[in-house]
Formats: C-alpha cells, structure tokens, sequence
C-alpha cells in the first residue's frame, strides 16, 4: 500500500526536493504541500497523509508545536521532523512533543526512506547525528518543567518574538485587537515578563524560535 505524505516546510526548494527524491521511491505519493504549521494542520486533517514531514524552523508556528498540533489536527498521522539542528534540547523536546523521527537536513538523501519505513512500523527514527544523551534522557522519562502556556498562547508567543504587533498578530490569527492584547498579557502574566525583550530570549531558550 502507498505511504502518502504530507510535506510541511517554508521553503518552497527544500519541499521540492524532498518531493523529488520521495516520488523516486516506490511506495510513498507527496499528497500535499505547505509553507508553514497553520496551513499543514488544515491540510492534516482534511487530507490525514500517513506521514507528515516538518521543518523545525518555520516562521508564525514552528515545527515542535506544529508536530504537538498534529495530535488533534490528525491523530493517525506520524510526524518526522527535519532539522538543521543536532541541538539536545531541541531534539529532546520535539520528542516530548510526540514526534516519531527526526532526520538532519544534512542526511535527508540516506535516512528519509528509513526514517518513513521504521515509524510507519510503530518505530522512532533518529538521524545517526542525533546524540545518543537525547535518547538516553527520552527513555529515563526525564521530567520537564509543565508548560505554563496554552497552545493559542505559545502562538502568541512566537509572533510576539517574530516582531509582529498586537494588531499584526490579531489579524493573522483571526481574533480581535483586544483578544490578541489579551493573550500577551496573560501569558507575560504567566512567565513573570514584562517586556518584549524578555519575551524574545524565552522564547529562544525554549526552540520556540531560532537565535
């Protein structure tokens, strides 16, 4: 049976080559594209690929919590992330996240096909890369502090840390001024911050965004 995938990324060349090289492989079909988290979760669940293919750093929302997303966009879709990024935090956090894969962008010709096959199986694929400390602390459960933001608030987040202002942020994610406002406020409330640069350097500590 075909393996159909979804590739989310926002660079259009990246998405075509990864396109290339999977529709020269037997038994995967790309059934969509998008270039970035928003447009992939609605592509997810209208469309349910098998597998999801997603950027890590993508502007307005990232891969993490795109990969986080997926779970109620389309729970049967498994996600593989695709890093340029060998970072432990960010690795062990996009597991966390529920991610099935990760492959370095730099391995993506040798491991993509691998890394499809072992978690269409129920497997987790990390890139030889990878650290093997990540996979230790994955599998001791080591605990992380609870997130004390709502999805709709870590949203707020990455646009607040993109530069993007209270209205800007309104009328991307649909909601009004004063909801937008309301966001930032309580989740500045929630991290004890209270300025746009402190918000910048958590949101960097986090892999919310990219330094």
């Amino acid at each position: 049976m075909t393996t159909t995938i979804l590739l989310i990324d926002d660079h259009a060349i990246v998405r075509q080559g990864v396109r290339a090289l999977l529709e020269r492989r037997a038994g995967f079909e790309v059934v969509g594209e998008a270039a970035d988290g928003h447009e992939g979760l609605q592509l997810a669940e209208k469309l349910r690929p098998d597998v999801a293919l997603v950027d890590l750093a993508m502007p307005t929302l990232n891969g993490i919590d795109t990969c986080r997303e997926m779970r109620r966009a389309s729970a049967r879709t498994k996600t593989i992330l695709l890093s340029m990024h060998r970072e432990d935090r960010y690795i062990l956090e996009a597991l966390r996240a529920g991610i099935q894969g990760c492959v370095l962008k730099t391995q993506v010709a040798s491991d993509l096909g691998q890394a499809i096959h072992e978690v269409m199986q129920g497997g987790i694929y990390l890139s030889p890369g990878v650290s093997r400390a990540v996979v230790d602390a994955y599998l001791a459960k080591s605990e992380l502090p609870p997130d004390p933001l709502s999805p709709r608030e870590r949203q707020v987040l990455q646009l607040v840390a993109e530069g993007k202002t209270t209205k800007e942020i309104a009328v991307f994610l649909g909601i009004s001024v004063k909801t937008a406002e309301s966001h930032r406020v309580r989740l500045m409330g929630r991290l004890d911050i209270h300025d746009t640069a402190g918000l910048v350097r958590y949101a960097i500590r986090q892999g919310v965004i990219q330094p």
